[in-house]
């Protein structure tokens, strides 16, 4: 993984130290709220419902058992002994003192850590598949490209205050795991009938009040000219993108009103004046960060140590783990869900734990899935059993990944200032009606994601089943939607936005509203089709009268 050099490791810390004079003149009086208020958002932290929220990043959500240490140890000394793990491969902390929070930016620069950028209207954290570098579908290592934009976009002062905030995405593999779809910029790494090596360039996904599918702008991109195709699309957003309203200032806004098309020409006569320029990037450029990315040396180690008679041993492996590119390796998810807590939620001696599982089995690594589960990425099949054996000791072996209750959930009310319902008791509650690990597995793949509110950081837009909580009247209430899915864009099968079935439901009838769309799914399920395909099939009027029979 990428190591911070001596030029890395100053600016951080420099900026912490610009920080605490922030905070302590805060504190003083000497700066207002309204003063203070982009200056803490520079640094990652919110103020949320009961606390401040502080949002550490995680580049391409790949960690060392070192940050994954650092990260437990404030969650002990400055949280309430957890932590929040996102959709976007970032960390949540969600209690600490507004006091503690130049203290805690100083802990994380120690690992080469930090909260910049994860905030404000600018590029954020550009995420990727969890499974990058060594996943067996993939074209080609995405981490290096990541890197590189994590590199040119960090306090690029012309893209500091764009109109909204900006979220980059890219992927090599067949499936998009990194929902690269619905980002502002999606990037997929392609290779022409020549056999080079390219982007597929999409522009204008998101979710939030407008959901939308990125567009292609450009089917074949050489990667050399990366970055001076990203800036061109910025500065046509940067030139063009409403600043009057936020509702409508993000660039898939700009773009469905532009048209695609001339959206696409506007970049491209943008990216003729900086093409052949500076930020053209260079082999030697690319070899520098891949170097940081290598492939490593793995062991030969015989398929041995395990009992393979052990059914929950199987079910947990076949559920679990993902296929590597190298014989006799594969990725092990330890999930997060159900946990009693929320989706995505670790404990302190969880994540002390992991980090010490991914030095005795994984190369000291540790990645963060888009689905908010943590990942070892390199366990070799010997050691599986044990593994598995050590993951249930900390309640971290669920063998639901994929599942129904495999359940991608933001906050909520019970956190965030801005949501308008809770997330996590749905969540619990759903969970806690489908604890029956056979029916789960018989169901097969379900996707369900909740959003507290309209802004969909649980991305319920790309569901298969996605519920959004809504006021009616001052009360909480949840919509359902059907069909949504982040889609394979290299692997044939389309992206979609989910279908809302009908009115919204109170909180205690939702399990039960979930198990009758499930019952509709079963009754018309032919074979071994999965729930997406069902619902493609026959459509979400059968279902819509299940849940509403007193209207059919």
């Amino acid at each position: 993984m990428y190591r911070y050099n001596n030029l890395d490791k100053t600016i951080v810390a420099q900026r912490v130290n610009q920080y605490r004079d922030q905070l302590a003149r805060f504190f003083s009086g000497e700066l207002s709220e309204e003063e203070f208020r982009p200056l803490r958002l520079q640094n990652g932290l919110y103020i949320q419902r009961h606390a401040p929220m502080l949002r550490v990043a995680i580049p391409y959500g790949l960690l060392s058992s070192d940050q994954m240490r650092i990260l437990a140890h404030i969650a002990h000394k400055y949280d309430r002994d957890y932590a929040h793990f996102t959709t976007r491969q970032n960390l949540q902390y969600n209690w600490p003192k507004l006091e503690d929070t130049a203290d805690i930016l100083h802990d994380l620069s120690t690992v080469n850590m930090h909260a910049i950028q994860t905030s404000g209207n600018c590029i954020r954290n550009t995420t990727s598949d969890e499974y990058a570098g060594v996943a067996a579908d993939e074209l080609i290592d995405p981490r290096p490209f990541c890197e590189i934009i994590r590199q040119w976009s960090t306090f690029h002062p012309e893209f500091a205050g764009l109109p909204r905030k900006f979220k980059i995405a890219v992927s090599a593999s067949l499936e998009d795991r990194a929902a690269t779809c619905v980002h502002d910029i999606g990037l997929f790494l392609v290779q022409n009938a020549a056999g080079e090596i390219g982007l597929k360039v999409l522009v204008g996904g998101g979710l939030g009040r407008t959901p939308i599918i990125g567009s292609v702008i450009r089917e074949f991109l050489p990667w050399q000219d990366m970055m001076s195709y990203c800036e061109a699309i910025l500065r046509v957003y940067n030139r063009h993108g409403r600043r009057d309203n936020m509702y409508k200032a993000r660039i898939k806004i700009l773009l469905k009103a532009l048209g695609a098309e001339e959206f696409a020409r506007q970049v491209e006569a943008e990216f003729k004046f900086s093409q052949g320029g500076p930020a053209t990037l260079t082999q030697a450029e690319l070899d520098r960060v891949a170097a940081h990315f290598s492939p490593r040396v793995y062991p030969v180690r015989a398929n041995e140590g395990f009992d393979v008679s052990d059914k929950a041993f199987t079910r947990w492996r076949e559920r679990n783990t993902h296929p590597h590119k190298v014989a006799g390796y594969v990725s092990v998810v330890a999930s997060l869900k159900p946990n009693g807590i929320a989706p995505g939620d670790a404990t302190t001696a969880q994540m002390s734990f992991i980090a010490d599982l991914a030095d005795q089995y994984s190369f000291g690594e540790i990645r963060v899935a888009h689905e908010q589960n943590l990942i070892l990425a390199d366990v070799p099949q010997a050691d599986l059993y044990d593994v598995w054996q050590a993951l249930k000791s900390q309640g971290l072996a669920t063998p639901n990944i994929g599942l129904l209750t495999d359940i991608i959930a933001c906050p909520g009310g019970d956190f965030c200032s801005l949501a308008n319902a809770k997330s996590i008791p749905i969540a619990n509650a759903i969970q806690a009606k489908f604890d029956d690990l056979d029916y789960l597995h018989d169901l097969g793949e379900i996707q369900l994601n909740i959003s507290g509110c309209m802004n969909s950081c649980g991305h319920h837009h790309v569901g298969h089943i996605g519920i959004l909580g809504v006021d009616k009247d001052g009360s909480e209430w949840y919509q359902i939607s059907l069909g949504g899915s982040a889609g394979d864009a290299l692997g044939g099968h389309a992206p979609a936005i989910a279908k809302i079935i009908g009115p919204s439901f109170a909180a205690d009838e939702v399990p039960n509203v979930i198990g009758k769309i499930i019952d509709v799914f079963v009754a018309n399920r032919v074979d071994d089709e999965r729930f997406i395909e069902t619902v493609q099939r026959i459509g979400i009027a059968p279902f819509k009268a299940a849940v509403y029979p007193a209207k059919h």
